[in-house]
């Protein structure tokens, strides 16, 4: 198989026929040997139902239904792992990552690289979707260490070792672009032009979005605990000094009558940062405990072709 497009599907029953009619279209410019694989993640509406019919009439077309709602990711992992292709393609159902882009990035691909990563240059979102994203990406970057771009999310095309690495990595908590971030290979970013919404609005939340994001830290980094650590050496070395401060002042005379105000704000702070930090610790060690109990990231309920 020479190409293999993956698309996780969720409360998209409108846009499937458009998806899968747009990407034929632009995949048979330069190969007729491909399949899209439409990952359908136990959504509310009749999305499972639209694709079981493009099955019926299109052998191209492989339907894959999860047994409940693992999320986005965990979608893409299901799709990964049944995909063929020398070259997988990787995009969101929404139509805002258009599939006429995916003929330039395989060209691009072949120019000698392992990732091509579609870059929005110009994103179709509102005005606090991109603000908020921007921030968010800024603080991750700089709690993991690494170097995450905000206008890079799961479009693009990625060789079969690449895909391979990917799956070898067995992280209960999968964010496919960090995951892409983080095996390396040979990677060009490729600007592309971001549509705004074909139907509907973004099923993420802002609770939703809150969650991932903090999952993502806490999967990906463990340097909000050296960060924690290095707070209780700073507040350590303040109370020592502010100790021999009133020390001093009390052996000099100058206070007579010793602080209520002082030592319980002092007290609640110092508690408030523990309690915090203890949470932080429990909060690593949750995930530990989830992560050694090899859960499957996805339960494959139904495939189609």
């Amino acid at each position: 198989m020479e190409i293999s497009i993956i698309s996780p599907v969720y409360k998209a029953e409108k846009i499937i026929p458009t998806l899968v009619e747009r990407i034929e279209n632009s995949v048979k410019k330069f190969t007729t040997d491909y399949e899209i694989i439409l990952v359908e993640d136990c959504g509310p509406d009749n999305s499972w139902q639209e694709i079981e019919k493009i099955c019926a009439s299109n052998t191209k077309v492989v339907g894959i239904k999860l047994s409940k709602n693992f999320g986005q990711h965990n979608a893409i992992t299901a799709g990964l792992e049944s995909a063929t292709g020398e070259w997988i393609v990787v995009m969101d159902c929404d139509l805002q990552d258009l599939p006429e882009e995916i003929e330039t990035l395989y060209n691009k691909a072949h120019e000698g690289y392992d990732i091509v990563l579609a870059r929005r240059a110009q994103r179709n979102d509102g005005f606090l979707k991109r603000i908020s994203s921007k921030m968010f990406y800024s603080v991750f970057s700089y709690l993991t260490d690494t170097k995450q771009d905000s206008t890079v999310a799961n479009f693009g095309i990625y060789k079969r070792e690449v895909i391979d690495a990917i799956k070898s990595m067995k992280d209960y908590y999968r964010v496919f672009p960090i995951l892409v971030q983080w095996v390396g290979f040979n990677k060009f970013y490729l600007d592309v032009e971001h549509a705004s919404r074909f139907e509907g609005k973004s099923t993420y939340t802002s609770i939703k979005l809150l969650r991932l994001a903090f999952d993502m830290i806490i999967s990906f980094s463990e340097k909000p605990l050296r960060l924690g650590m290095k707070l209780g050496l700073i507040i350590s070395s303040l109370s020592i000094l502010l100790s021999i401060y009133y020390l001093t002042r009390y052996l000099l005379g100058y206070i007579l009558v010793p602080g209520y105000a002082s030592l319980s704000i002092l007290i609640t702070f110092s508690t408030g940062i523990i309690l915090t930090f203890l949470g932080l610790v429990g909060t690593y060690i949750g995930k530990i405990s989830l992560q050694v109990k090899q859960r499957p990231n996805y339960i494959i309920k139904t495939k189609r072709n």
